[in-house]
């Protein structure tokens, strides 16, 4: 009689779901993809993949594609509120890494990636909103969801997302998401409102007294090629609550809140349309990743805030590593275990990086602005070398 292969239920069709359903394939493993949404396009903002995202992006054949519809970032430049530069990082990464940083739309890597799982054979479904799951000694473990259906599997993988579901099951009594006190803008506009200006293929971001702003293009197209967004102190409104306020509300809040910056920052925000707003949170640790026969992966483990430009990239590492170590067929536990051993310590120490670069992001007083600024001309070089083991790390190589 043939050995029925294994099967993966896997929670979130994000950027971590698809990818490992993917590579558990490649392992010999049958996955399933259940969102929590109904499918859709267009949604979400800008992003960076950094070098080693890339890395695993291009073990897909996906690297070049995604290349052509996004934009490398040549460099990362910094300035002050009126304009001086400060410093710059993140320069020649394809010629020291392997890959380069690329610009691109959320929405289109994810519809990219669903399509590559879609031709890959994955079965994805859609509004399967995670109820609880069920994990009983020898039987198959059951995911139940909102919609009264079931499925079963040998396994479940949380790529939930920073609210999963599936950490619930794991951690029941476990850590909440942190708010780090920071709220973000963000959206696209025309290529054009920043193509004239000598930026190039770099992305500028300034530091103001308070809060920080970003620019850089990220897709081809003319309408919404090039991305940016807004980085401020909550002091205590949630996204949920700017949404309620409406489009223009926005718009006119970010005006008051950039007045006086350098050019193009306010020409972006006249020319914003669709914009959207998150709260910035993250999970700097948890008790362990794994129960059972579950597993947390990507921002359902270890989700981070922006600030470093890496949460995409270590759900990519995370999702093409689980499918490595699955590849040996030991025991689940052991590779749960395995995984999380090898994970966890880059992982929180980048999470750890990006809440201290979100403190630059604060309300400063004028001095304490100007102290600031003149300390990241001082450390920008420095901090540059520290921070290459985020993108020389190779997931195709790691031990």
């Amino acid at each position: 009689m043939t050995k029925r292969p294994r099967k993966a239920l896997i929670i979130g069709a994000g950027i971590a779901g698809p990818v490992t359903a993917m590579f558990m394939k490649r392992a010999g493993i049958e996955a399933e993809l259940y969102e929590a949404w109904p499918y859709s396009k267009g949604i979400g903002g800008g992003l960076q993949i950094a070098p080693n995202g890339m890395h695993v992006l291009a073990e897909l054949g996906l690297a070049d594609d995604l290349i052509r519809r996004g934009s490398i970032a040549e460099s990362f430049d910094f300035y002050s509120q009126d304009g001086k530069k400060l410093g710059s990082l993140n320069r020649n990464m394809q010629q020291r890494f392997g890959q380069p940083a690329v610009n691109m739309c959320r929405a289109m890597l994810n519809e990219t990636l669903l399509d590559k799982a879609w031709s890959s054979s994955v079965s994805v479904f859609f509004e399967k909103r995670l109820v609880k799951i069920e994990d009983r000694g020898d039987q198959p473990v059951i995911a139940y969801f909102a919609d009264g259906t079931t499925a079963e599997g040998d396994l479940v993988i949380g790529a939930d997302g920073v609210h999963s579901a599936t950490r619930r099951h794991v951690i029941p009594d476990g850590p909440t998401p942190f708010d780090t006190g920071l709220i973000g803008f963000g959206g696209f506009v025309p290529r054009a409102v920043i193509e004239k200006l000598p930026i190039g293929r770099r992305v500028e971001s300034t530091f103001g007294q308070s809060g920080f702003f970003g620019y850089g293009l990220c897709s081809p197209d003319p309408d919404d090629g090039a991305m940016w967004w807004s980085t401020q102190p909550s002091h205590g409104m949630t996204a949920a609550a700017y949404r309620v306020m409406g489009q223009e509300t926005m718009r006119q809040h970010l005006k008051r809140f950039h007045a006086g910056w350098h050019d193009p920052i306010p020409a972006i925000i006249e020319a914003a349309e669709n914009i959207g707003v998150t709260d910035t949170l993250d999970v700097a640790t948890l008790p362990t990743w794994s129960r059972k026969r579950t597993l947390l992966i990507g921002d359902a483990a270890h989700a981070t805030s922006p600030h470093a430009g890496q949460g995409a990239s270590l759900a990519l590492e995370d999702a093409m590593r689980l499918g490595i170590l699955m590849r040996d067929g030991q025991e689940l536990a052991l590779t749960f275990q395995a995984f999380e051993h090898e994970r966890r310590p880059r992982a929180e120490k980048i999470v750890a990086i990006a809440r201290r670069n979100g403190n630059s992001k604060r309300e400063f007083s004028p001095t304490g602005a100007w102290i600031r600024d003149h300390m990241l001309k001082l450390l920008l070089p420095l901090s540059s070398k520290g921070m290459d083991f985020m993108y020389a790390y190779d997931p195709r190589a790691a031990a």
